[in-house]
């Protein structure tokens, strides 16, 4: 019989405070992908002190174009075996995991910066997509990504028709990195109404509800696979670089004209 080969997860978390909700969501991923026999990898963005911003400094003088091309840059420095050492770590970590789970807040109507600095300095161009692999083509095809957030709104307010705006689209732009990349993007799991201004007995409800959420994560886990994805348009559903007449719109991102 054949033995099931050991899944890799990489575990990004994104928020200053170790003893934020976050932190302690993150790690009761930990806890449940050890619990099937996985192998885990972590990255504390913040404890490691990763610099977000990225720049020409980060480079050898012979990678860096002038004026400051950033693909090209990256591109060169990739080829030649010379990207950031915190860039480089973080890279074989992505290269490694089987799947990605991101755990953060969402700030501002969106992921925090720091989320973002870390794609657009990890997700190197010439080293994890170029011109011929991306989307159908890209290079982590057959790899999944997780987002496990939470928001300081109401559910209610967060739908659709919410008034702080539908999440689902406000963290759209952060799926559809990973969809050029080839990921399959899974449905974020949300937890709403988290931050710090409860008081009495709706601080008391807010923590046995994030207490009870903590509980359930670990089966939640163990259900992976059957998480539902995010749905894109394939590749050939574009002509010219415009969604065709004939194909679905799977998001408001990519429409039709009414």
């Amino acid at each position: 019989m054949r033995m099931k080969s050991v899944t890799t997860t990489l575990i990004v978390l994104v928020h200053p405070a170790p003893t934020s909700f976050n932190a302690a969501w993150a790690e009761a991923t930990e806890e449940a992908c050890l619990s099937l026999g996985d192998e885990v990898l972590r990255s504390d963005l913040y404890a490691m002190g990763f610099n977000p911003a990225e720049g020409p400094a980060h480079y050898p003088p012979a990678s860096v174009t002038d004026p400051y091309d950033v693909l090209k840059t990256q591109e060169a420095a990739a080829k030649a075996g010379r990207l950031p050492a915190d860039v480089q770590c973080e890279i074989d970590k992505v290269r490694s995991a089987d799947r990605i789970i991101l755990h953060f807040p969402v700030w501002w109507f969106a992921p925090p910066a720091m989320l973002k600095g870390w794609c657009e300095r990890v997700l190197v161009n010439g080293g994890m997509h170029d011109t011929d692999n991306r989307f159908d083509a890209g290079l982590f095809r057959g790899k999944t990504v997780l987002f496990c957030a939470t928001t300081g709104s109401r559910a209610a307010e967060s739908a659709h028709n919410g008034k702080e705006g539908d999440i689902q689209m406000l963290l759209w732009p952060l799926a559809y990195t990973f969809r050029y990349l080839g990921f399959d993007v899974l449905r974020p799991r949300l937890i709403h109404g988290v931050h710090g201004y409860h008081k009495g007995a709706a601080k008391q409800t807010l923590e046995q509800r994030l207490q009870d959420e903590l509980k359930a994560h670990r089966q939640i886990i163990a259900d992976y696979e059957n998480l539902p994805g995010v749905p894109f348009n394939a590749d050939d559903a574009f002509e010219a670089g415009c969604l065709r007449a004939d194909a679905p719109s799977h998001s408001l991102f990519i429409r039709h004209e009414p």
